[in-house]
């Protein structure tokens, strides 16, 4: 998750792919060019980090195709689309298919290295937020089935007389649990537990205990 990010070229024209390359590499960037989306795809993995400068119209699997199939992949770095082409029903279909943005050529260099920026720090962002579900997860699965209902009505905002009559326990039984909670959640304030808790998407009622 350390790994530097890098920023994928993929585009038909070779004059495009150096002039990109040349623009993003002299700001530090990292960059790989791709002459096509087949050639991008056969090299692609989901770990590494950074974004994809992408052209819309290419011959084979077009730009929204690949950006379609991507897509599917949760983990897919954000794409920041360029066509000269470009449109208002096409770029529509590219937002929906999840297009971080939507450039028209002709473009500012300022304007793309901005928008480059933008969905490196979205990627990072994402990565960072996976690596603490997943961590959040395995802290929550050490949960017993009546701290995971404590758990889901205190980050809820009722307080503990509340869950208490919720759930039919003693008041000084609930705060056992949430202080059990708050230790192996590894929580160091109740707002810690909250963020926690909408990492997790911990809402709706609690679970019942079978």
């Amino acid at each position: 998750m350390n790994a530097q990010p890098t920023v994928f070229i993929v585009d038909d024209d070779p004059a495009m792919r150096d002039s990109l390359g040349f623009l993003i590499g002299s700001v530090g960037r990292r960059v790989e060019t791709y002459a096509s989306a087949e050639d991008f795809l056969e090299a692609y993995d989901t770990e590494r980090p950074g974004c994809i400068v992408l052209d819309v119209r290419m011959p084979g699997l077009s730009g929204l195709e690949l950006m379609e199939r991507l897509h599917e992949d949760r983990f897919a770095p954000p794409v920041v689309l360029i066509t000269g082409h470009g449109d208002i029903p096409m770029a529509v279909r590219a937002l929906k298919a999840g297009a971080f943005d939507f450039i028209e050529k002709p473009f500012s260099d300022q304007v793309l290295l901005e928008r480059i920026q933008q969905a490196l720090q979205k990627d990072s962002q994402e990565r960072s937020d996976e690596q603490d579900r997943a961590d959040f997860e395995r802290r929550s699965g050490r949960l017993t089935a009546r701290e995971k209902q404590v758990f889901e009505l205190v980050v809820a905002g009722k307080p503990n007389k509340v869950v208490a009559t919720d759930l039919g326990l003693s008041q000084k039984t609930v705060e056992v649990h949430r202080a059990h909670v708050m230790e192996k959640m590894r929580a160091e304030s109740f707002a810690d537990l909250v963020k926690m808790a909408v990492l997790l998407e911990v809402t709706g009622p609690p679970q019942t205990i079978e």
